[in-house]
């Protein structure tokens, strides 16, 4: 390094010295906020200058059957997520079993109902009675179906039956994701295969499995929209069937729009405590890691 500062005169550095420093320019990255600037302000005059009754807007939107429908609406979000997590957990451990039948079994479960569409299986559960005029146990007792699968039932089972496939890969993820090293002990002081899932498994697997479990449950949100189709009363079908009778269709689905945004908002806050609850810690032992690995010997 001497050696080259030695062969640099006394002028070259003043000259140096004298560089005035620019900053690096972003045409590119002004050009594009100019691009999303204009979009917006173009977005925002057409609806202001649109056909669209704000005051509709408003008288509807904490209307009485809106309200109700946000109500089912969310009814059906935690009934459909609950059956969803409990069938995929349940799915997820017969995966992974060395039992061949429990096995396929699951393979099945995920394999048809991640193949098939949503609404293709709404609608099959809906028209169950088809199939099935009556369920029960023969001789004992029976019950028509088409009392028992009305538009509430259909749409859990769909919901909750389509979800569960999803969630058995979330969470066998989720458990693939726990040191082995982590069973081996359980099982060395004497703990069975379900206490160690259940005590040593699954509570460090949350950290994996949260995220897109939250992710899941806002989708549920919106999903419930697909039971329209089978007369569900959620908040699409009720907005609906209100600008059925009155015309005014874009401010229902306005209306419509609002509420699964403010619900999806409340959702996404409480799934960032909920994943920063389940993350305590984390940074410190991977701080401790670190600090160990430095002061290790070469």
């Amino acid at each position: 390094m001497s050696g080259a500062t030695s062969r640099i005169d006394a002028g070259d550095l003043a000259a140096i010295a004298r560089l005035r420093i620019v900053p690096q320019r972003f045409y590119g990255r002004w050009a594009a906020t100019v691009l999303i600037l204009a979009v917006l302000v173009w977005l925002g005059l057409a609806f202001a200058k649109g056909d669209i009754a704000w005051p509709v807007v408003a008288q509807f939107f904490t209307a009485p059957a809106i309200l109700s429908g946000l109500v089912n609406t969310l009814i059906m979000t935690v009934c459909a997520m609950t059956l969803g997590i409990v069938l995929g957990v349940v799915f997820a451990i017969m995966y992974m079993s060395p039992n061949p039948v429990l096995r396929g079994v699951a393979l099945f479960y995920i394999w048809f109902f991640r193949g098939t569409p949503l609404l293709l299986q709404l609608l099959i559960w809906f028209n169950l009675a088809l199939i099935f005029p009556t369920i029960g146990i023969p001789g004992v007792m029976s019950w028509r179906t088409i009392d028992l699968i009305g538009p509430f039932m259909a749409t859990l089972l769909g919901l909750g039956m389509n979800q569960g496939a999803y969630t058995a890969e979330v969470v066998r993820g989720g458990i693939l994701s726990v040191d082995t090293g982590q069973t081996e002990a359980a099982k060395a002081i004497g703990m069975t295969r379900l206490t160690t899932l259940r005590r040593i498994v699954l509570p460090q697997a949350m950290r994996v499995i949260i995220p897109p479990v939250g992710n899941e449950v806002i989708s549920m949100v919106k999903l419930t929209s697909v039971a329209s189709v089978i007369q569900y009363a959620e908040i699409l079908r009720n907005a609906q069937t209100i600008y059925y009778a009155n015309a005014r269709v874009i401010e229902l689905l306005i209306v419509a729009a609002g509420w699964y945004l403010l619900v999806v908002t409340v959702l996404q806050i409480g799934q960032y405590f909920l994943e920063r609850h389940f993350s305590k810690g984390r940074g410190t032992r991977r701080a401790n890691k670190r600090a160990a690995a430095q002061e290790e010997p070469a």
